[in-house]
This record gives C-alpha cells, sequence and structure tokens, in this order.
C-alpha cells in the first residue's frame, strides 16, 4: 500500500478537514494534526484489513501516530501474510 492509496481511504471514510491537503508531504504529519481522531483511524484500518483481508492489532493501530508508520505497519503485515501464503 502507498501513499496515495492510504489518502484515498482517509478521504472515503472520514472525509477531509478544512484547510488540510492530503496531496501534499503528509507522511510524517501526525493524524491529530490532519484532522483524523483515532476513531476515523480505527475506521479505515478496518477498511483496509476488510479489503487486504489482513489482521493489524489494536496496539499498532493506537501506536500508528502518522501516515509513515502506519503505511509500514500495513506494509510489513502485507509482506508477512504473502510470505505465509
Amino acid at each position: 500500500m502507498n501513499l496515495k492509496e492510504l489518502t484515498t481511504l482517509l478521504r472515503e471514510c472520514a472525509g477531509v478537514g478544512e484547510g488540510i491537503d492530503l496531496d501534499g508531504d503528509v507522511l510524517d504529519v501526525p493524524f491529530d494534526d490532519l484532522g483524523y481522531d483515532s476513531l476515523a483511524i480505527l475506521q479505515v484500518t478496518g477498511v483496509i484489513e476488510r479489503d487486504y483481508q489482513i489482521q493489524l492489532s489494536d496496539d499498532t493501530v493506537a501506536e500508528a501516530s502518522t501516515p509513515r508508520v502506519l503505511l509500514e505497519f500495513i506494509n510489513e503485515c502485507l509482506s508477512s501474510t504473502a510470505t505465509a501464503a
């Protein structure tokens, strides 16, 4: 998964706050600064888990404070799943 895919899901699941540019350099911007609370991130990760058939732990989701960290967790899980298959 890449940043573009993640920001598309953020827009679809939780919208975009006024004055927020998800097309900019947001990889290391905290989700709080982007206008997304923990509920919004849980909603997005739920869609990712369903669509990619992976399971992210609640601790992992709680630790993902920026898009970069969340993408690292997601891609690590996708890689592990592909290796196990």
